[in-house]
């Protein structure tokens, strides 16, 4: 094979046909592999930003600027783990997140960069073996405001930000992801829907203005064991609301470990006629904030998953270590993905509840 790239479009055919094929491997977490380097301060800020008024030690996503050979170095880990997915450092990379690292106006570059430095890396482990093709998914993080709920306990009308403020930030942030180079979009650990339709439509119309329809992938978060987001939906509800994107993926990600995220997954692969995507944390944090699920007894869950036909993609949240992606990547090799259902057309409503016509 040619070290030349691949078209966008041929990439996005070869992830289209491996997910017939069998089920792929997202990495996983990006939090867990970069506090095991204990970065100080002036490691965070880097020449570029030397000068900067405001504290960047804890903002993950600047060291796609100003420490990029560790963030390659990351991403060579994953791919030698075995995964099949990259997401892009680029969970917290809107003007809305970074606002509070005082960083915005670097939200465009933030997410050129990181697609740039994962799109590389994919590339490079393709080409040393075609047989096995990487892709590069965008991670687009739900923000650290919320749409739906109020900002004050005294008035719930408030809001920190409004739609159109959202939008344009998941606007700015899809374009420098499209314009780094990614395969896909991943919309993350959604805990509100109506901030995922906000990036939604971000993407929607990045598509409609004539670029290349990239696959988008959406992935919701359940907050607790009700089985629902943090703004109210269930499963079947949350699905409802996103479906008129037609996903490539949906799935849940973060939330608890996999054990208690297990009823939920299959809930969604009842209802969803696309892919399922599940990539829980390493178990929930003890006191410590540490998480204690190990490689083995995280992978065995998922291997039950993949056995019982419920996912076509699986990866690891919060916790996560190459470490836990090579246990994965070995759990389910050989076993078939998941067989996407055909559902019978039906008028399908939502609100916090599902409502089918009947």
């Amino acid at each position: 094979m040619s070290d030349a790239p691949r078209t966008r479009e041929a990439r996005i055919a070869e992830l289209e046909r491996a997910a017939t094929q069998r089920i792929l491997v997202l990495d996983g977490a990006w939090g867990a592999q970069i506090q095991k380097h204990r970065l100080t301060e002036e490691e965070f800020r880097g020449e570029r930003l030397a000068a900067h008024p405001q504290p960047l030690k804890g903002n993950n996503d600047i060291l796609c600027i100003t420490r990029p050979e560790l963030i390659a170095e990351l991403i060579g880990d994953y791919l030698a783990a075995g995964a099949d997915i990259i997401s892009t450092n680029t969970f917290s990379s809107t003007t809305i997140a970074q606002a509070d690292y005082g960083t915005g106006h670097l939200a465009r570059e933030l997410n050129v960069r990181a697609a740039v430095l994962a799109r590389a890396a994919a590339d490079r482990a393709t080409n040393a073996d075609p047989s096995r093709p990487r892709w590069v998914a965008g991670s687009i993080g739900p923000t650290n405001r919320t749409l739906s709920l109020s900002a004050d306990v005294n008035d719930p009308g408030a809001r920190a930000v409004d739609f159109d403020q959202v939008y344009d930030a998941y606007r700015e942030q899809v374009i420098g992801l499209y314009e780094g180079g990614v395969d896909l979009f991943l919309v993350e650990t959604i805990f509100d829907t109506l901030n995922a339709k906000a990036a939604l439509k971000a993407i929607l119309d990045l598509r409609d203005e004539g670029h290349v329809e990239l696959p988008i992938w959406i992935s919701g978060t359940i907050t607790d064991r009700s089985g629902r987001t943090l703004s109210g939906q269930t499963i079947d509800a949350f699905w409802i609301s996103v479906r008129h994107a037609e996903p490539f993926a949906v799935g849940l990600n973060c939330g608890f470990g996999a054990e208690q995220l297990r009823p939920f997954l299959a809930q969604l692969a009842a209802a969803a006629d696309t892919l399922i995507s599940a990539y829980p944390n390493a178990g929930l944090p003890n006191e410590l904030g540490e998480y204690e699920e190990g490689p083995e007894a995280m992978s065995a869950q998922l291997r039950e998953w993949a056995q019982a036909g419920l996912v076509n993609i699986v990866g690891g949240c919060c916790g996560t270590t190459p470490e836990h992606i090579a246990a994965i990547a070995r759990a389910v090799a050989g076993i078939p993905p998941r067989q996407v259902p055909q559902l019978e057309p039906t008028l399908r409503l939502s609100g916090l509840e599902p409502f089918a016509a009947t």
